[in-house]
């Protein structure tokens, strides 16, 4: 059910998009994670910070899109967030040695440091790949092409998610059962 949460904004965006335009589809796609927003916090009874920052970046990127009304903004738009987050996480790791994704996450899950460190290296890597991906799209390709891409481009990030799932599974240790 969580990817199907996690999921609706784009599709409803693609759907906006094949029916209208790209400047209704940002408006859809801005209502939508809204709803999505308030759906995740009536069951979890909070948002996790990655939430709350997805949040406000498709409000205010969305905001300026319906402003600017420019394609290649909104198509280019991913590539420089993309690069944007892999810039900081690399930066944050090799230059200031904190590590941000353990500061997000580590109330979540319990990993050794090197486990941490390799996890961030892999997901500056996935960022950049994004980044790089979205631009040769954005550059070479129709906006109705890029907004397919949008769709069919999910499993870029469902593969990466499952694969880090599959590597960190071995470092995770299970609860002790309590015995009554």
């Amino acid at each position: 059910m969580r990817f199907l949460i996690d999921f609706f904004p784009i599709a409803l965006f693609v759907a906006a998009y094949k029916l209208a335009d790209i400047y209704t589809a940002t408006a859809v796609l801005m209502v939508a994670t809204l709803v999505q927003t308030g759906i995740i916090y009536t069951i979890d009874r909070k948002l996790q910070t990655l939430q709350k920052v997805t949040l406000v970046l498709i409000l205010v990127f969305g905001a300026l899109t319906l402003f600017l009304q420019d394609e290649r903004f909104i198509k280019w738009k991913p590539t420089v967030l993309y690069a944007s987050m892999a810039i900081v996480l690399a930066a944050a790791l090799w230059i200031w040695k904190k590590n941000f994704l353990k500061l997000l996450l580590a109330s979540q899950l319990s990993l050794p440091d090197g486990v941490w460190a390799r996890l961030t290296v892999a997901w500056v890597g996935y960022f950049l790949f994004m980044a790089a991906i979205n631009a040769y799209v954005a550059a070479y390709y129709s906006t109705e092409d890029w907004v397919n891409f949008k769709l069919w481009g999910y499993i870029f990030p469902v593969v990466f998610i499952v694969g880090q799932g599959v590597y960190i599974s071995r470092f995770l240790k299970d609860d002790p059962v309590e015995k009554s």
